[in-house]
């Protein structure tokens, strides 16, 4: 038996934003009040219980609904795998509203505009790879003849952030085409690529000007 499985999702924890309007919009598509998840956090955070449970509990031959597609996934990556597990597991993803109304994927037509989706989601990826290459070779060219590492510049900053964000990327390859140590590059940058408030700090226009 089909059932249809609702997420919905507000940035804040604090009260601020309520989940009524997606939630009124999900039960007028057919959703059953019982069947809806949803989470109180940013869309960025990979901690969301709520999604964590709502794709446990959907089964095959399922359709998971959303309001907006940016209510589910933290970017479009993002959004390219969870859909493409979906699909493996015969869960169809239906959007509402928003730019991604047009996606359903029980129906041809929703498939089609979701390959284009993951199409431009690996466009997106070939050219962060293409930068950070780019820039690494521009950081050897202006030549690291040893000895002591140099510091973390903005530039070798934003060339970090980009490579962190590659799933392939090795922290010891890329501190040594940086010319920084590993602990250096964890001072201003986290594992996924995000600010540390060294980073912030460096980056900031009132430092840049000094």
């Amino acid at each position: 038996m089909t059932t249809m499985i609702g997420y919905a999702r507000v940035s804040k924890a604090d009260g601020s934003q309520l989940h009524d309007l997606q939630r009124d919009a999900l039960i007028k598509a057919g959703v059953l009040s019982d069947h809806i998840y949803e989470d109180a956090a940013s869309g960025r955070r990979d901690d969301r219980p709520g999604l964590a449970a709502c794709l446990k509990a959907l089964r095959a031959g399922d359709t998971l609904m959303v309001w907006k597609l940016d209510r589910l996934g933290r970017d479009l990556r993002h959004l390219v795998n969870l859909v493409g597990d979906l699909t493996k597991r015969n869960v169809g993803l239906k959007v509402l509203a928003g730019e991604g109304a047009s996606i359903d994927t029980t129906t041809a037509n929703g498939r089609l505009v979701f390959a284009i989706f993951a199409g431009l989601a690996e466009f997106e990826r070939e050219l962060i790879s293409e930068r950070t290459k780019a820039g690494l070779a521009s950081a050897r060219a202006r030549g690291r003849h040893g000895g002591r590492p140099f510091k973390m510049t903005p530039a070798k900053l934003r060339l970090a952030r980009a490579a962190m964000g590659q799933p392939d990327t090795k922290v010891a390859d890329l501190c040594a085409e940086l010319g920084i140590t590993r602990q250096t590059l964890y001072r201003f940058v986290g594992p996924k690529g995000e600010l540390r408030s060294d980073g912030e700090k460096l980056l900031s226009p009132r430092r840049r000007e000094t």
